[in-house]
Order: structure tokens, then C-alpha cells, then sequence
């Protein structure tokens, strides 16, 4: 069970293991303060450069809301995986680490992740949220499984997903800076209409480049994070609700 911080009361992680067909994958579990579940479980993918402070704080955010959390490492089969944010060529290593990356067992794991959150006692339903890396990752993994949300911040590799659209059914929001050197205005209009349906959600946000939710300050965008943190409490509070 996941512990509460004597600082704020906000839920440390433990560490679970995650059967997949190759073994066990090692992942993050957030438990919400006893009296404060909400039944729902979120499962979180990272960006490329793994399972960070940044995403466990948002990890811990969810928790804080009564929400079952799990972050899986999915860089678990390779080596070579530490980033240093610090180091100048920290996104350069990091797109390396995430072209050595077998797509398709990162899709088979996440699939394995979130029949492990299903399966926890007290987790009735189950949204996906991914950042960048993750945001493609958790949209793929939307479209094999029967989630009950998906939230994808700036999801690199959906522009080459979208032949998966049709199949997915889920109740979606998705988030874009307008200011994304990466993916570009033109790409984002493509991606709000292959994804425009009546239970999707698509935010757009002036001024804020690509990982603008990241603390870090060569991405972070202040006022776009916050607003977009907003949205995403609101939609999976709804989204997430007890039937």
C-alpha cells in the first residue's frame, strides 16, 4: 500500500510488479488516503525520458484526488535508461533511449499495466493519461482495451496513429500548445478531425510549446499547464464517476 508523505499527506508510491508475457515489468502504484478513493484507477504513461519526479508529482496529484494510480517503467527491457535533465544533451540521449524502443511491446505492456490496474480490488473503472511519448502510447492502448477515458497531453506519436481513430470509443481529451515546434498547427488540425466526435474534448493553448506541462524550463508554459491540469481533473472527474 502506498504510504502519505508527513510533509502534506500527499500518497507515495510503492513498487509492483506488472506480469507481461517476458516477465515482470516494475511500475509505480499510488494508493488514495483511506476514506478518499474514488474507485477509479489512472494509468499513467510517461514521456520519453521515463517515470520522473515530474511524473511521479502528477502521479501524486491523482492520488491526492482518491484516484488508484499506476505508472509503469516501460523502458524496463532496455539499458542505458537514466536521464540527467540537467545535462545539456539530456533530450538527444533521451530520443535515442525511445528509438531503441520495440513500439509494439510497449503497447503489449501497457495493455499488460492496465489489466493490472483493472484487476485491483477497489478499481472499477479505468482512464488512461499520457505524456508525449506516453500520449501516443496511451491512445494505442485505448484502442485494443475498453477504457473509460483518455487523456493524452501533446501525443507525439499520434500523428501517425490516426488510422486507429475509428477504433477507439473512448471519451477523449486532448491537449496541443500552439507554439509546438514538434508538432505543428497544420498536424494538430488533423488530429482534431480524425479525433472529432461527440465524447471528445480537443484544447488548444497560445504561446505554449511542446511539453509545456513539464516543470522543466526549456518546455515548461505556466498558464497552459495550469489550465490544462483544470481540464484534465474536470474531465476524468466526470468521465471517471461512479455509475
Amino acid at each position: 500500500m502506498s504510504t502519505a508523505d508527513s510533509a502534506g499527506g500527499r500518497p507515495e508510491p510503492s513498487a509492483v510488479p506488472v506480469p507481461t508475457a517476458d516477465g515482470s515489468m516494475p511500475a509505480h502504484l499510488w494508493r488514495p488516503a483511506p476514506g478518499t478513493a474514488s474507485g477509479a484507477g489512472v494509468l499513467v504513461f510517461q514521456e520519453i525520458f521515463g517515470v520522473t519526479d515530474y511524473i511521479r508529482s502528477r502521479c501524486a496529484d491523482l492520488a491526492a484526488l482518491g484516484h488508484t494510480v499506476l505508472a509503469p517503467e516501460i523502458y524496463w527491457r532496455l539499458d542505458d535508461t537514466d536521464v540527467d535533465e540537467s545535462h545539456p544533451d539530456f533530450l538527444q540521449h533521451s530520443m535515442a533511449i525511445v528509438g531503441r524502443l520495440d513500439w509494439d511491446l510497449a503497447v503489449s505492456d501497457g495493455q499488460a499495466a492496465f489489466a493490472h490496474l483493472r484487476g485491483l480490488p477497489g478499481v472499477d473503472r479505468v482512464g488512461l493519461l499520457g505524456f508525449c511519448f506516453g500520449g501516443g502510447l496511451a491512445w494505442s492502448v485505448a484502442a485494443r482495451e475498453d477504457a473509460d477515458a483518455l487523456v493524452s497531453y501533446y501525443g507525439s506519436a499520434i500523428p501517425q496513429l490516426l488510422h486507429l481513430a475509428p477504433e477507439i470509443q473512448t471519451p477523449s481529451l486532448h491537449h496541443f500548445g500552439l507554439a509546438d515546434t514538434f508538432i505543428d498547427q497544420e498536424t494538430v488540425e488533423r488530429i482534431r478531425d480524425a479525433v472529432a466526435g461527440p465524447t471528445t474534448r480537443f484544447e488548444t493553448y497560445e504561446g505554449a510549446g511542446h511539453a509545456f506541462d513539464n516543470p522543466h524550463p526549456v518546455f515548461h508554459h505556466a498558464q497552459a499547464s495550469e489550465a490544462a491540469w483544470q481540464v484534465t481533473i474536470d474531465f476524468l472527474a466526470a468521465h471517471l464517476a461512479g455509475g
